[in-house]
């Protein structure tokens, strides 16, 4: 009997095989990549089934399902909010270039009348976080990828469950994945205070494991949030790539000192930040709580003119929109095209576009750190250096500590948010990005890399080809998971 349930069940298994590889003919976004999957899923099904269920999905159906969902779901609310910002949008021949597509591909209109202020490294970013709380006077959203149970992960819980004791409403979202190892012990005192708090992909509770069981939501363990946003009052935002944890304030044991970038954005410009918030609370939580909606301009002070656009990416969108983002930018680049991003995995479409903008004459460099986090992605990083640096890219690898910031710089132009050059921010994670069109913050993110630069050793033409050929063959398979790094 047992031999005759186990030829069962390896024949149902093979059926679903053969239905999955129907699957990923019909979805996937490369024919290489639904070859692969196909030939698995047919020739290896015991194998190939289970990893397709984690990793094959393109979109994150229960984030498209909430967005949609009842008379007041999100893409109603993003439709009513979309005209309100559309008022300080002022039209000239550089804002539709550069702006026009992105606004197509967020639906929402970028804004003038935005202040901007550049936060470096863990300290900085801290204390304009717990500012911004302290001073709120209705309402704190957060939102983080990583909460640790450390020092200032209980200095930032202390911050919101006073927030809280004081009358204010305060939400919190935690991803379930990084966040994995955030004990209940840590959530209770906010949960206490009358703090309403949901986990992006957690399984902590009794509601969020039976969330799991819904169709949609299943298998899709591989898509992670990997937004960092506060949100007071409708006012003030602030996003980037600082998560809560004592390794971005210099006290990790080994990737110390830690260097990260995050922006605090005052002003209409906010409310791009806030549509990603509620998104994400929308699909954990699916309810919409009652927010301010109506932009307020910071005014005409000489600090207050930015042209801001907060986009927020992810694979509920209907297209890929973090990469076509990131292409359409470097497409603007005239002059200068400077990233500096932890985790540079690029994909075919980002190395051409890279390549034929120094090939244009522009001046492209590229910061990765010299130590990382993730063995996988330090190694493949080194797999790309021939095809960028024979182009004319200058690479530079961060040598003062960790280097865990993502900012690009396009001629005037600055994004800081928190999407890595990568497949996996490119197309499985949700991110946010903040795109600032004015001098002066350019000048400002300019004069910052150029002192990251500083810090770093140019990376010579001949390096990969220098190093031994296992250290090469490493990095070379190393890149081969680069979809799911």
């Amino acid at each position: 009997m047992l031999w005759i349930a186990l030829g069962i069940l390896l024949t149902l298994v093979h059926i679903i095989g053969v239905a999955l590889a129907t699957d990923a003919i019909m979805t996937g976004r490369t024919p290489q990549g639904a070859l692969a999957w196909a030939l698995g899923l047919i020739l290896l099904p015991e194998v190939t089934v289970p990893a397709y269920l984690v990793f094959g999905s393109r979109r994150f159906e229960g984030f498209v399902r909430s967005r949609r969902r009842g008379r007041r779901g999100v893409t109603r609310l993003v439709a009513e909010v979309s005209p309100r910002l559309g008022v300080h949008r002022t039209s000239d021949p550089f804002a539709d270039r550069v702006f026009t597509p992105i606004e197509r591909l967020a639906l929402l209109p970028c804004s003038v009348g935005n202040r901007v202020d550049l936060l470096i490294d863990g300290q900085e970013t801290f204390d304009a976080i717990f500012k911004a709380i302290d001073e709120a006077e209705r309402y704190v959203l957060a939102e983080y990828y990583i909460i640790r149970d450390d020092e200032i992960g209980r200095a930032f819980r202390d911050r919101l469950v006073a927030a809280a004791k004081r009358g204010l409403r305060v939400y919190l979202i935690y991803d379930g994945v990084g966040s994995f190892g955030l004990p209940t012990k840590y959530l209770q005192p906010l949960r206490d205070a009358g703090v309403q708090i949901v986990g992006f992909r957690s399984f902590k509770r009794v509601q969020e494991m039976l969330s799991f069981l819904t169709p949609w939501r299943r298998f899709q363990i591989n898509f992670r949030n990997h937004r960092k946003i506060i949100i007071c009052d409708g006012r003030v935002a602030l996003l980037g790539g600082v998560n809560v944890g004592d390794e971005y304030m210099g006290k990790h044991h080994k990737l110390t000192p830690w260097r990260d970038t995050h922006v605090r954005l005052e002003g209409p410009s906010v409310l791009g930040a806030q549509v990603a918030w509620i998104e994400d609370w929308c699909c954990a939580n699916a309810t919409i709580p009652e927010l301010e909606w109506n932009p307020v301009p910071c005014g005409s002070t000489r600090d207050a003119t930015a042209r801001v656009m907060v986009v927020p990416t992810g694979p509920g969108d209907t297209l890929e929109t973090c990469g076509l983002m990131f292409q359409h930018l470097f497409a603007q680049a005239s002059e200068r095209l400077w990233i500096a991003s932890p985790y540079f995995v690029p994909d075919e479409s980002t190395i051409h576009a890279l390549q034929l903008a120094a090939m244009r004459g522009v001046d492209v460099r590229v910061i990765i750190p010299d130590m990382s986090d993730s063995l996988l992605v330090w190694l493949s990083a080194f797999s790309y250096y021939d095809e960028i640096m024979n182009a004319g890219i200058r690479l530079y690898r961060f040598k003062k500590g960790f280097m865990h910031q993502k900012v690009l710089l396009v001629d005037d132009i600055a994004a800081v948010g928190t999407a890595n050059m990568d497949n996996r921010s490119f197309r499985i994670n949700f991110e946010v990005t903040a795109i600032i069109a004015d001098a002066g913050v350019a000048t400002r993110v300019r004069e910052m890399l150029s002192r990251d630069i500083e810090r770093s050793e140019a990376v010579a033409p001949m390096d990969f080809r220098r190093r031994s050929w296992p250290f090469r063959l490493a990095a070379k398979i190393s890149r081969l998971s680069a979809p799911i790094q």
